[in-house]
């Protein structure tokens, strides 16, 4: 007797980050109500952290920043991948790019969070552009991924976080499409942060961010503050659906009162469609 198809489960979520703790600044909260919403939930580091010090060797820091990445997705309750490539070597190319859908073949994200896809670091950038072709690839029987998984026909609805300025390299400001109000999960989005205790002293001194954690804070407040209605706030735009979902396919809805769309930025998209 054949043995019965395995069923997807369409609930899974997956956060794609450049590096330890890109995850945790911008990403972290929203994954973790989705968690509460019975999503399973992933996270992965593009990058291994191999340049986020001034005091440690490759060896060590990369073997640093692993483990607290994976202590990071422990306290998250998500299910960890290995990065892929050194810090400043996420291009996009094509290695990089059938390793990352091989992942996605493998977890079948129906949610995808990733970074914004202007930032002001090109590994920012590069992981966005990454993440979003490796899901357009799912159902490519065409495009080898490596290692090899099968292909799949599903709905995933991709969304980009904020860059970390809020604003374009350029400086022009980034008006976010929605919010979600991470004010239930601050205190688990804080603890995972702090497991990456290797970045206090780095970026005290490459990026003038005096204290990470109280700076992932600032940050937070900052975005609940112009939702006019939560008090820690990440925020998001969602990708356009053609190749991935249905025009109205919204999954961070399913976060109720803790999702905010901004009707104003929604009001521009209808005048432009």
């Amino acid at each position: 007797m054949p043995s019965k198809p395995k069923i997807r489960n369409a609930k899974v979520a997956m956060a794609i980050g450049a590096h330890p703790d890109d995850i945790e600044f911008q990403m972290a909260g929203t994954l973790l109500l989705l968690k509460k919403a019975g999503f399973e939930i992933h996270y992965m580091n593009v990058g291994n952290g191999s340049c986020g010090t001034r005091e440690y060797d490759y060896k060590t820091i990369c073997k640093m920043r692993g483990g607290e990445a994976r202590e990071s997705a422990k306290i998250m309750g998500a299910h960890y991948h290995p990065p892929l490539v050194n810090d400043l070597e996420i291009f996009y190319e094509i290695k990089t790019l059938r390793r990352l859908t091989s992942v996605i073949r493998d977890v079948k994200p129906s949610v995808l969070l990733t970074h914004s896809p202007v930032d002001y670091m090109e590994d920012h950038t590069n992981t966005c552009r990454l993440a979003v072709t490796a899901a357009f690839a799912k159902e490519m029987p065409n495009f080898r991924c490596e290692p090899e998984r099968g292909i799949d026909s599903y709905d995933v609805t991709i969304y980009h976080a904020l860059p970390h300025s809020q604003t374009d390299p350029l400086r022009r400001r980034i008006v976010a499409g929605a919010y979600v109000n991470i004010t239930p999960v601050f205190d688990t989005k804080m603890a995972a942060l702090r497991m990456h205790k290797s970045q206090q002293n780095w970026l005290d001194t490459s990026q003038k961010l005096n204290s990470y954690l109280q700076t992932m804070k600032d940050i937070a407040l900052s975005v609940g503050k112009l939702s006019r209605r939560f008090k820690y706030a990440e925020a998001w735009r969602r990708h356009l659906h053609l190749g991935f979902c249905g025009p109205d396919i919204d999954p961070l809805k399913m976060l109720g009162k803790n999702y905010l769309i901004n009707s104003d930025y929604e009001r521009k998209l209808k005048k432009v469609f």
